[in-house]
């Protein structure tokens, strides 16, 4: 094998091989052109950095709509991050041996509040322009026979600087989300409360919702601790359902408020899988977020009490679970079953309390109701069929009649108090 220098046997010789020998001689010796470009090029690309950063600031304000309307404050954190990012290329294609990481730095310069005013899209748009400007004056300041290299240089370079952009975006929608969860959970909590005034309405707003249509809450729980990745697929899949959505973890249990003008109820059947086994209880719609703590109490009460009725639909309405939640002591349920039932048939004309009284005493029996009014079996069933027109449910449905069983008994119970003091 011919040796890599230039020997007298090999000068001596003829034909092709000493040749080959003399041609691998003169590539030996010829100086190995860094990866980042000779001292040539690279000396170029110093003294040129202020005519790049010109230009690029140049071309931000011809190319870019959306720079030439940012606030002067944020359009001088652009132009920095521009200068910055070209200096940063300078100083890293000036050291052959330094890799290109750390380029992330370029954006420190500038507060992370300009995350929120612009977007990565905007900032993959500003560096690709600073790339631009270094490819269109690559020809002016690479040596000769290196502007392939400055040119790929700056590719490599600006694909460091596109991820190390996304990077500072992550990291700033992370502490977003962290924060915004955190907010949201003292929101659900304020709004379960009830404590709705100037600035809960503020912070409400800051969470993106907008208070059109009505508002509904649904309650349940969940089937094991969610952690931050089912948190945030949770709140996802609840921005999905409704125009607006707030998600309150609370230990197992799940509190959600949807609003919007679209039908809410639909919107929290489409949430049942996200919830663990076990009742999901909806709220009565209300038309005001200052009024949600109205349909979060009745859920909560709901959730409460829905064990007591073991054949209750999933979800259930919480004014479905009026009796149970009698029973658990909510005296929001006991004043609606007598202002529902018990007050407007004690009002009625046509002995309509006296003949569901009788009807439920006898065993809900249409003959042994008659037999004890002394009216015929007809007028009976006419006057429970006025009931249910009165209040809503009907004495002839189990379910129902069980329903109006509690109010007479809570009804009774009210009208008897003030004489047994």
């Amino acid at each position: 094998m011919p040796s890599s220098s230039t020997t007298p046997s090999a000068a001596t010789a003829g034909g092709t091989g000493g040749t080959a020998g003399r041609q691998r001689s003169v590539t030996a010796r010829r100086p190995v052109v860094p990866a980042h470009g000779g001292p040539e090029t690279q000396r170029r690309v110093r003294d040129g950095a202020g005519l790049l950063a010109a230009a690029a600031m140049r071309r931000l304000d011809e190319d870019l709509d959306w720079y030439r309307t940012l606030p002067a404050e944020d359009r001088s954190w652009v132009g920095l991050v521009a200068q910055a990012g070209i200096t940063a290329f300078v100083t890293w294609y000036a050291d052959p041996t330094r890799p290109p990481h750390g380029v992330g730095d370029i954006f420190g310069a500038a507060p992370p509040e300009l995350t929120r005013s612009i977007s990565l899209q905007h900032t993959l748009q500003l560096v690709r322009v600073v790339v631009d400007v270094v490819e269109t004056h690559s020809d002016r300041l690479a040596a000769p026979g290196e502007e392939r290299e400055l040119r790929e240089a700056v590719l490599r370079y600006s694909r460091e600087v596109a991820f190390s952009a996304a990077e500072v975006y992550a990291r700033a929608a992370e502490v977003r989300g962290a924060w915004d969860a955190r907010l949201e959970a003292l929101v659900v909590d304020a709004l379960v409360r009830g404590d709705v005034d100037d600035a809960m309405r503020s912070r409400v707003a800051a969470l993106g919702w907008s208070g059109r249509g009505s508002t509904l809450v649904m309650v349940g729980t969940t089937a094991s601790t969610l952690d931050e990745v089912r948190a945030s697929d949770l709140r996802r899949a609840t921005r999905r359902a409704a125009d607006d959505a707030l998600v309150g973890i609370q230990g197992d249990r799940l509190v959600v408020f949807l609003g919007g003008v679209g039908d809410l109820r639909a919107a929290a059947v489409s949430l049942l899988p996200r919830f663990g086994p076990g009742p999901v209880v909806l709220g009565p719609e209300v038309q005001d977020l200052s009024d949600s703590a109205r349909s979060a109490r009745a859920a909560l009460s709901g959730l409460a009490a829905a064990a007591a009725w073991e054949q209750a639909p999933r979800p259930v309405m919480a004014d479905d679970l009026l009796p149970e939640r009698v029973l658990v002591g909510d005296t929001a349920a006991r004043r609606t079953l007598i202002a529902q039932a018990f007050t407007p048939l004690a009002a009625s004309q046509g002995s309509l309390l006296e003949t569901l009284s009788a009807y439920l005493g006898t065993g809900r029996s249409l003959e042994a109701a008659a037999r004890t009014l002394y009216v015929h079996p007809n007028t009976v069933r006419y006057r429970l069929k006025r009931v249910a027109d009165v209040t809503g449910w009907d004495p002839l449905d189990a379910r129902e009649s069980y329903v109006l069983q509690t109010a007479l008994a809570v009804g009774r119970l009210d009208a008897s108090a003030p004489s047994a003091l």
